[in-house]
């Protein structure tokens, strides 16, 4: 049952996390304009940091995200595996398999917010520029959800890693 607990509290974990990358933006309120004696920066400016900060929000989760999985995916594919010789009961199983969705529920958010990222690359003109690095980050997440759904945990966390590091090199390439 300590075991069941564990996964609950870690399962809670993710999907708070996953509960807070969709109201990231909604939750932003910009801060006051300061007059200053300077010139102003172009507008521009203000829309391509506005955009790495997106792209930096979408790190935060996705490697918050695959910090847990580690432990989580390797309790699923475990109990999987156990489950089949009877070492489990029933409750445990079913337990696995709430977990296991959960999971996937979680891939398939983390991809909505990624998708909606890269639609924001592809229809502001400022930031099309930075479209070559971040291209294809929905569609990598879409592979991770793939993988999970066949039962793949770890090898689902280690496709989101290459997400991380597309995002990485979009926040680099930008000023």
């Amino acid at each position: 049952m300590k075991f069941n607990r564990k996964i609950l509290v870690v399962l809670a974990l993710v999907l708070a996390i996953i509960g807070l990358q969709s109201t990231t933006y909604a939750q932003r309120r910009k801060s006051p304009a300061r007059k200053t004696t300077a010139a102003k920066p172009a507008p521009n400016t203000f829309e391509i940091k506005a955009g790495a900060e997106k792209v930096s929000t979408q790190i935060k989760n996705l490697t918050k995200f695959i910090y847990l999985l580690g432990g989580i995916a390797r309790n699923i594919e475990d109990i999987d595996k156990d489950s089949k010789s009877g070492k489990f009961s029933r409750t445990a199983v079913s337990q696995n398999e709430t977990n296991k969705k959960n999971v996937i529920s979680s891939i398939r958010n983390l991809r909505a917010g990624l998708a909606a990222l890269e639609v924001e690359f592809r229809t502001k003109p400022v930031l099309k520029p930075y479209l070559l690095q971040i291209q294809g980050v929905t569609d990598i997440s879409g592979q991770a959800e793939d993988l999970a759904v066949a039962g793949r945990f770890t090898d689902s966390g280690k496709t989101l890693l290459l997400v991380v590091e597309k995002l990485s090199d979009t926040l680099a390439a930008m000023p």
